[in-house]
């Protein structure tokens, strides 16, 4: 298991939320797009995200799996990691039941962990630093 990718995640898991940037096509071009998440957890050594099926972010990454996230946390500077998202849902139970438990707490409505709309993505290509105020950007070994 990588060391890399357990401080990623510790490092999400962490604060209460972090930032997920997407490519949104509009009429005008294409645009960043960014919103909070929360949920990760390593499997199989690898992250696992949650959203929707249902959810915008979930369709911009299916038209460009183009993403970055980033977090800050007071005292540790903050986190990149950027690749391309994979939409192919390989969560197991524990990690879909855990992902499930995530979003209902955030007051999501959920049938089950079982249910079709709930579905977990990775990043594959990525990159990731821990940055610091200070301009250094250290780069983590995924």
């Amino acid at each position: 298991m990588s060391q890399g990718k357990e401080t990623i995640v510790s490092y999400l898991t962490s604060v209460p939320a972090w930032y997920l940037s997407t490519v949104e096509e509009t009429p005008e071009g294409a645009r960043p797009h960014v919103r909070p998440f929360s949920f990760a957890m390593m499997q199989d050594g690898d992250i696992q995200f949650c959203t929707a099926t249902t959810k915008d972010c979930y369709r911009e990454m299916a038209a460009n799996p183009s993403v970055e996230l980033t977090a800050w946390k007071s005292g540790a500077g903050w986190v990149i990691l950027r690749g391309k998202a994979n939409l192919t849902d390989t969560a197991d139970a524990r990690t879909r039941e855990e992902g499930f438990k995530h979003m209902v707490a955030l007051g999501e409505d959920w049938a089950s962990a079982d249910d079709e709309r709930l579905t977990f993505f990775t990043i594959e290509e990525a990159e990731a630093w821990i940055c610091d105020i200070d301009g250094s950007w250290n780069p983590v070994q995924l």
